[in-house]
């Protein structure tokens, strides 16, 4: 029965079901813009090293102290690419800002995150989340993807969100980091 389940999880395509499942059942987390003023919010947890595309490491923690929206997607989840073109744009709007994006890729190889980042032109970091277990299950990216996760810049969760949102939902969630 285990190996069953195993080959099945290993078709993208049955990963690619189970998304579509979880996030039309799964609703959305709606973020209190007022959580900021919340002392109980609790820590992002920034003790996670990944590699880039290019094999260089990326230690979460060298972000401390600016405002971090951490998106975990994959390659073959289209919903995941659909925000692509919004973060490209916050990236580069909310640079002066600090405002620092992450892509995790969750479970594809650096060569096919590269391909996705040619043809979108990605101007932020994407990280390589296969083999990142521990972090996946942290943030909540294992079973179903998009998630995004808005983190203060004094380290506080300030929400997260399973599933598509517009680009003027993201928008909002950011601008409520600053």
């Amino acid at each position: 029965m285990t190996s069953m389940i195993t080959a099945l999880w290993n078709s993208r395509w049955a990963r690619a079901a189970v998304v579509a499942v979880a996030v039309a059942m799964w609703p959305a987390c709606a973020l209190d813009s007022d959580s900021h003023a919340d002392p109980t919010a609790p820590k992002a947890r920034l003790d996670f090293t990944l590699k880039d595309m290019g094999g260089r490491e990326v230690n979460l923690a060298d972000y401390k102290g600016k405002p971090i929206l951490i998106n975990f997607w994959a390659t073959w989840c289209p919903p995941c690419k659909a925000e692509i073109p919004w973060f490209i744009e916050f990236a580069e709007t909310y640079k002066a800002k600090g405002l620092v994006i992450l892509g995790v890729s969750v479970d594809d190889p650096p060569e096919e995150i590269k391909a996705i980042v040619a043809e979108h032109k990605v101007n932020y970091p994407m990280l390589v989340g296969l083999g990142q277990d521990q972090m996946l299950e942290a943030y909540e990216a294992t079973f179903a993807i998009p998630v995004s996760w808005f983190i203060r810049p004094d380290g506080t969760v300030a929400g997260k969100a399973a599933g598509i949102h517009s680009r003027e939902w993201f928008e909002q969630q950011l601008k409520a980091l600053f």
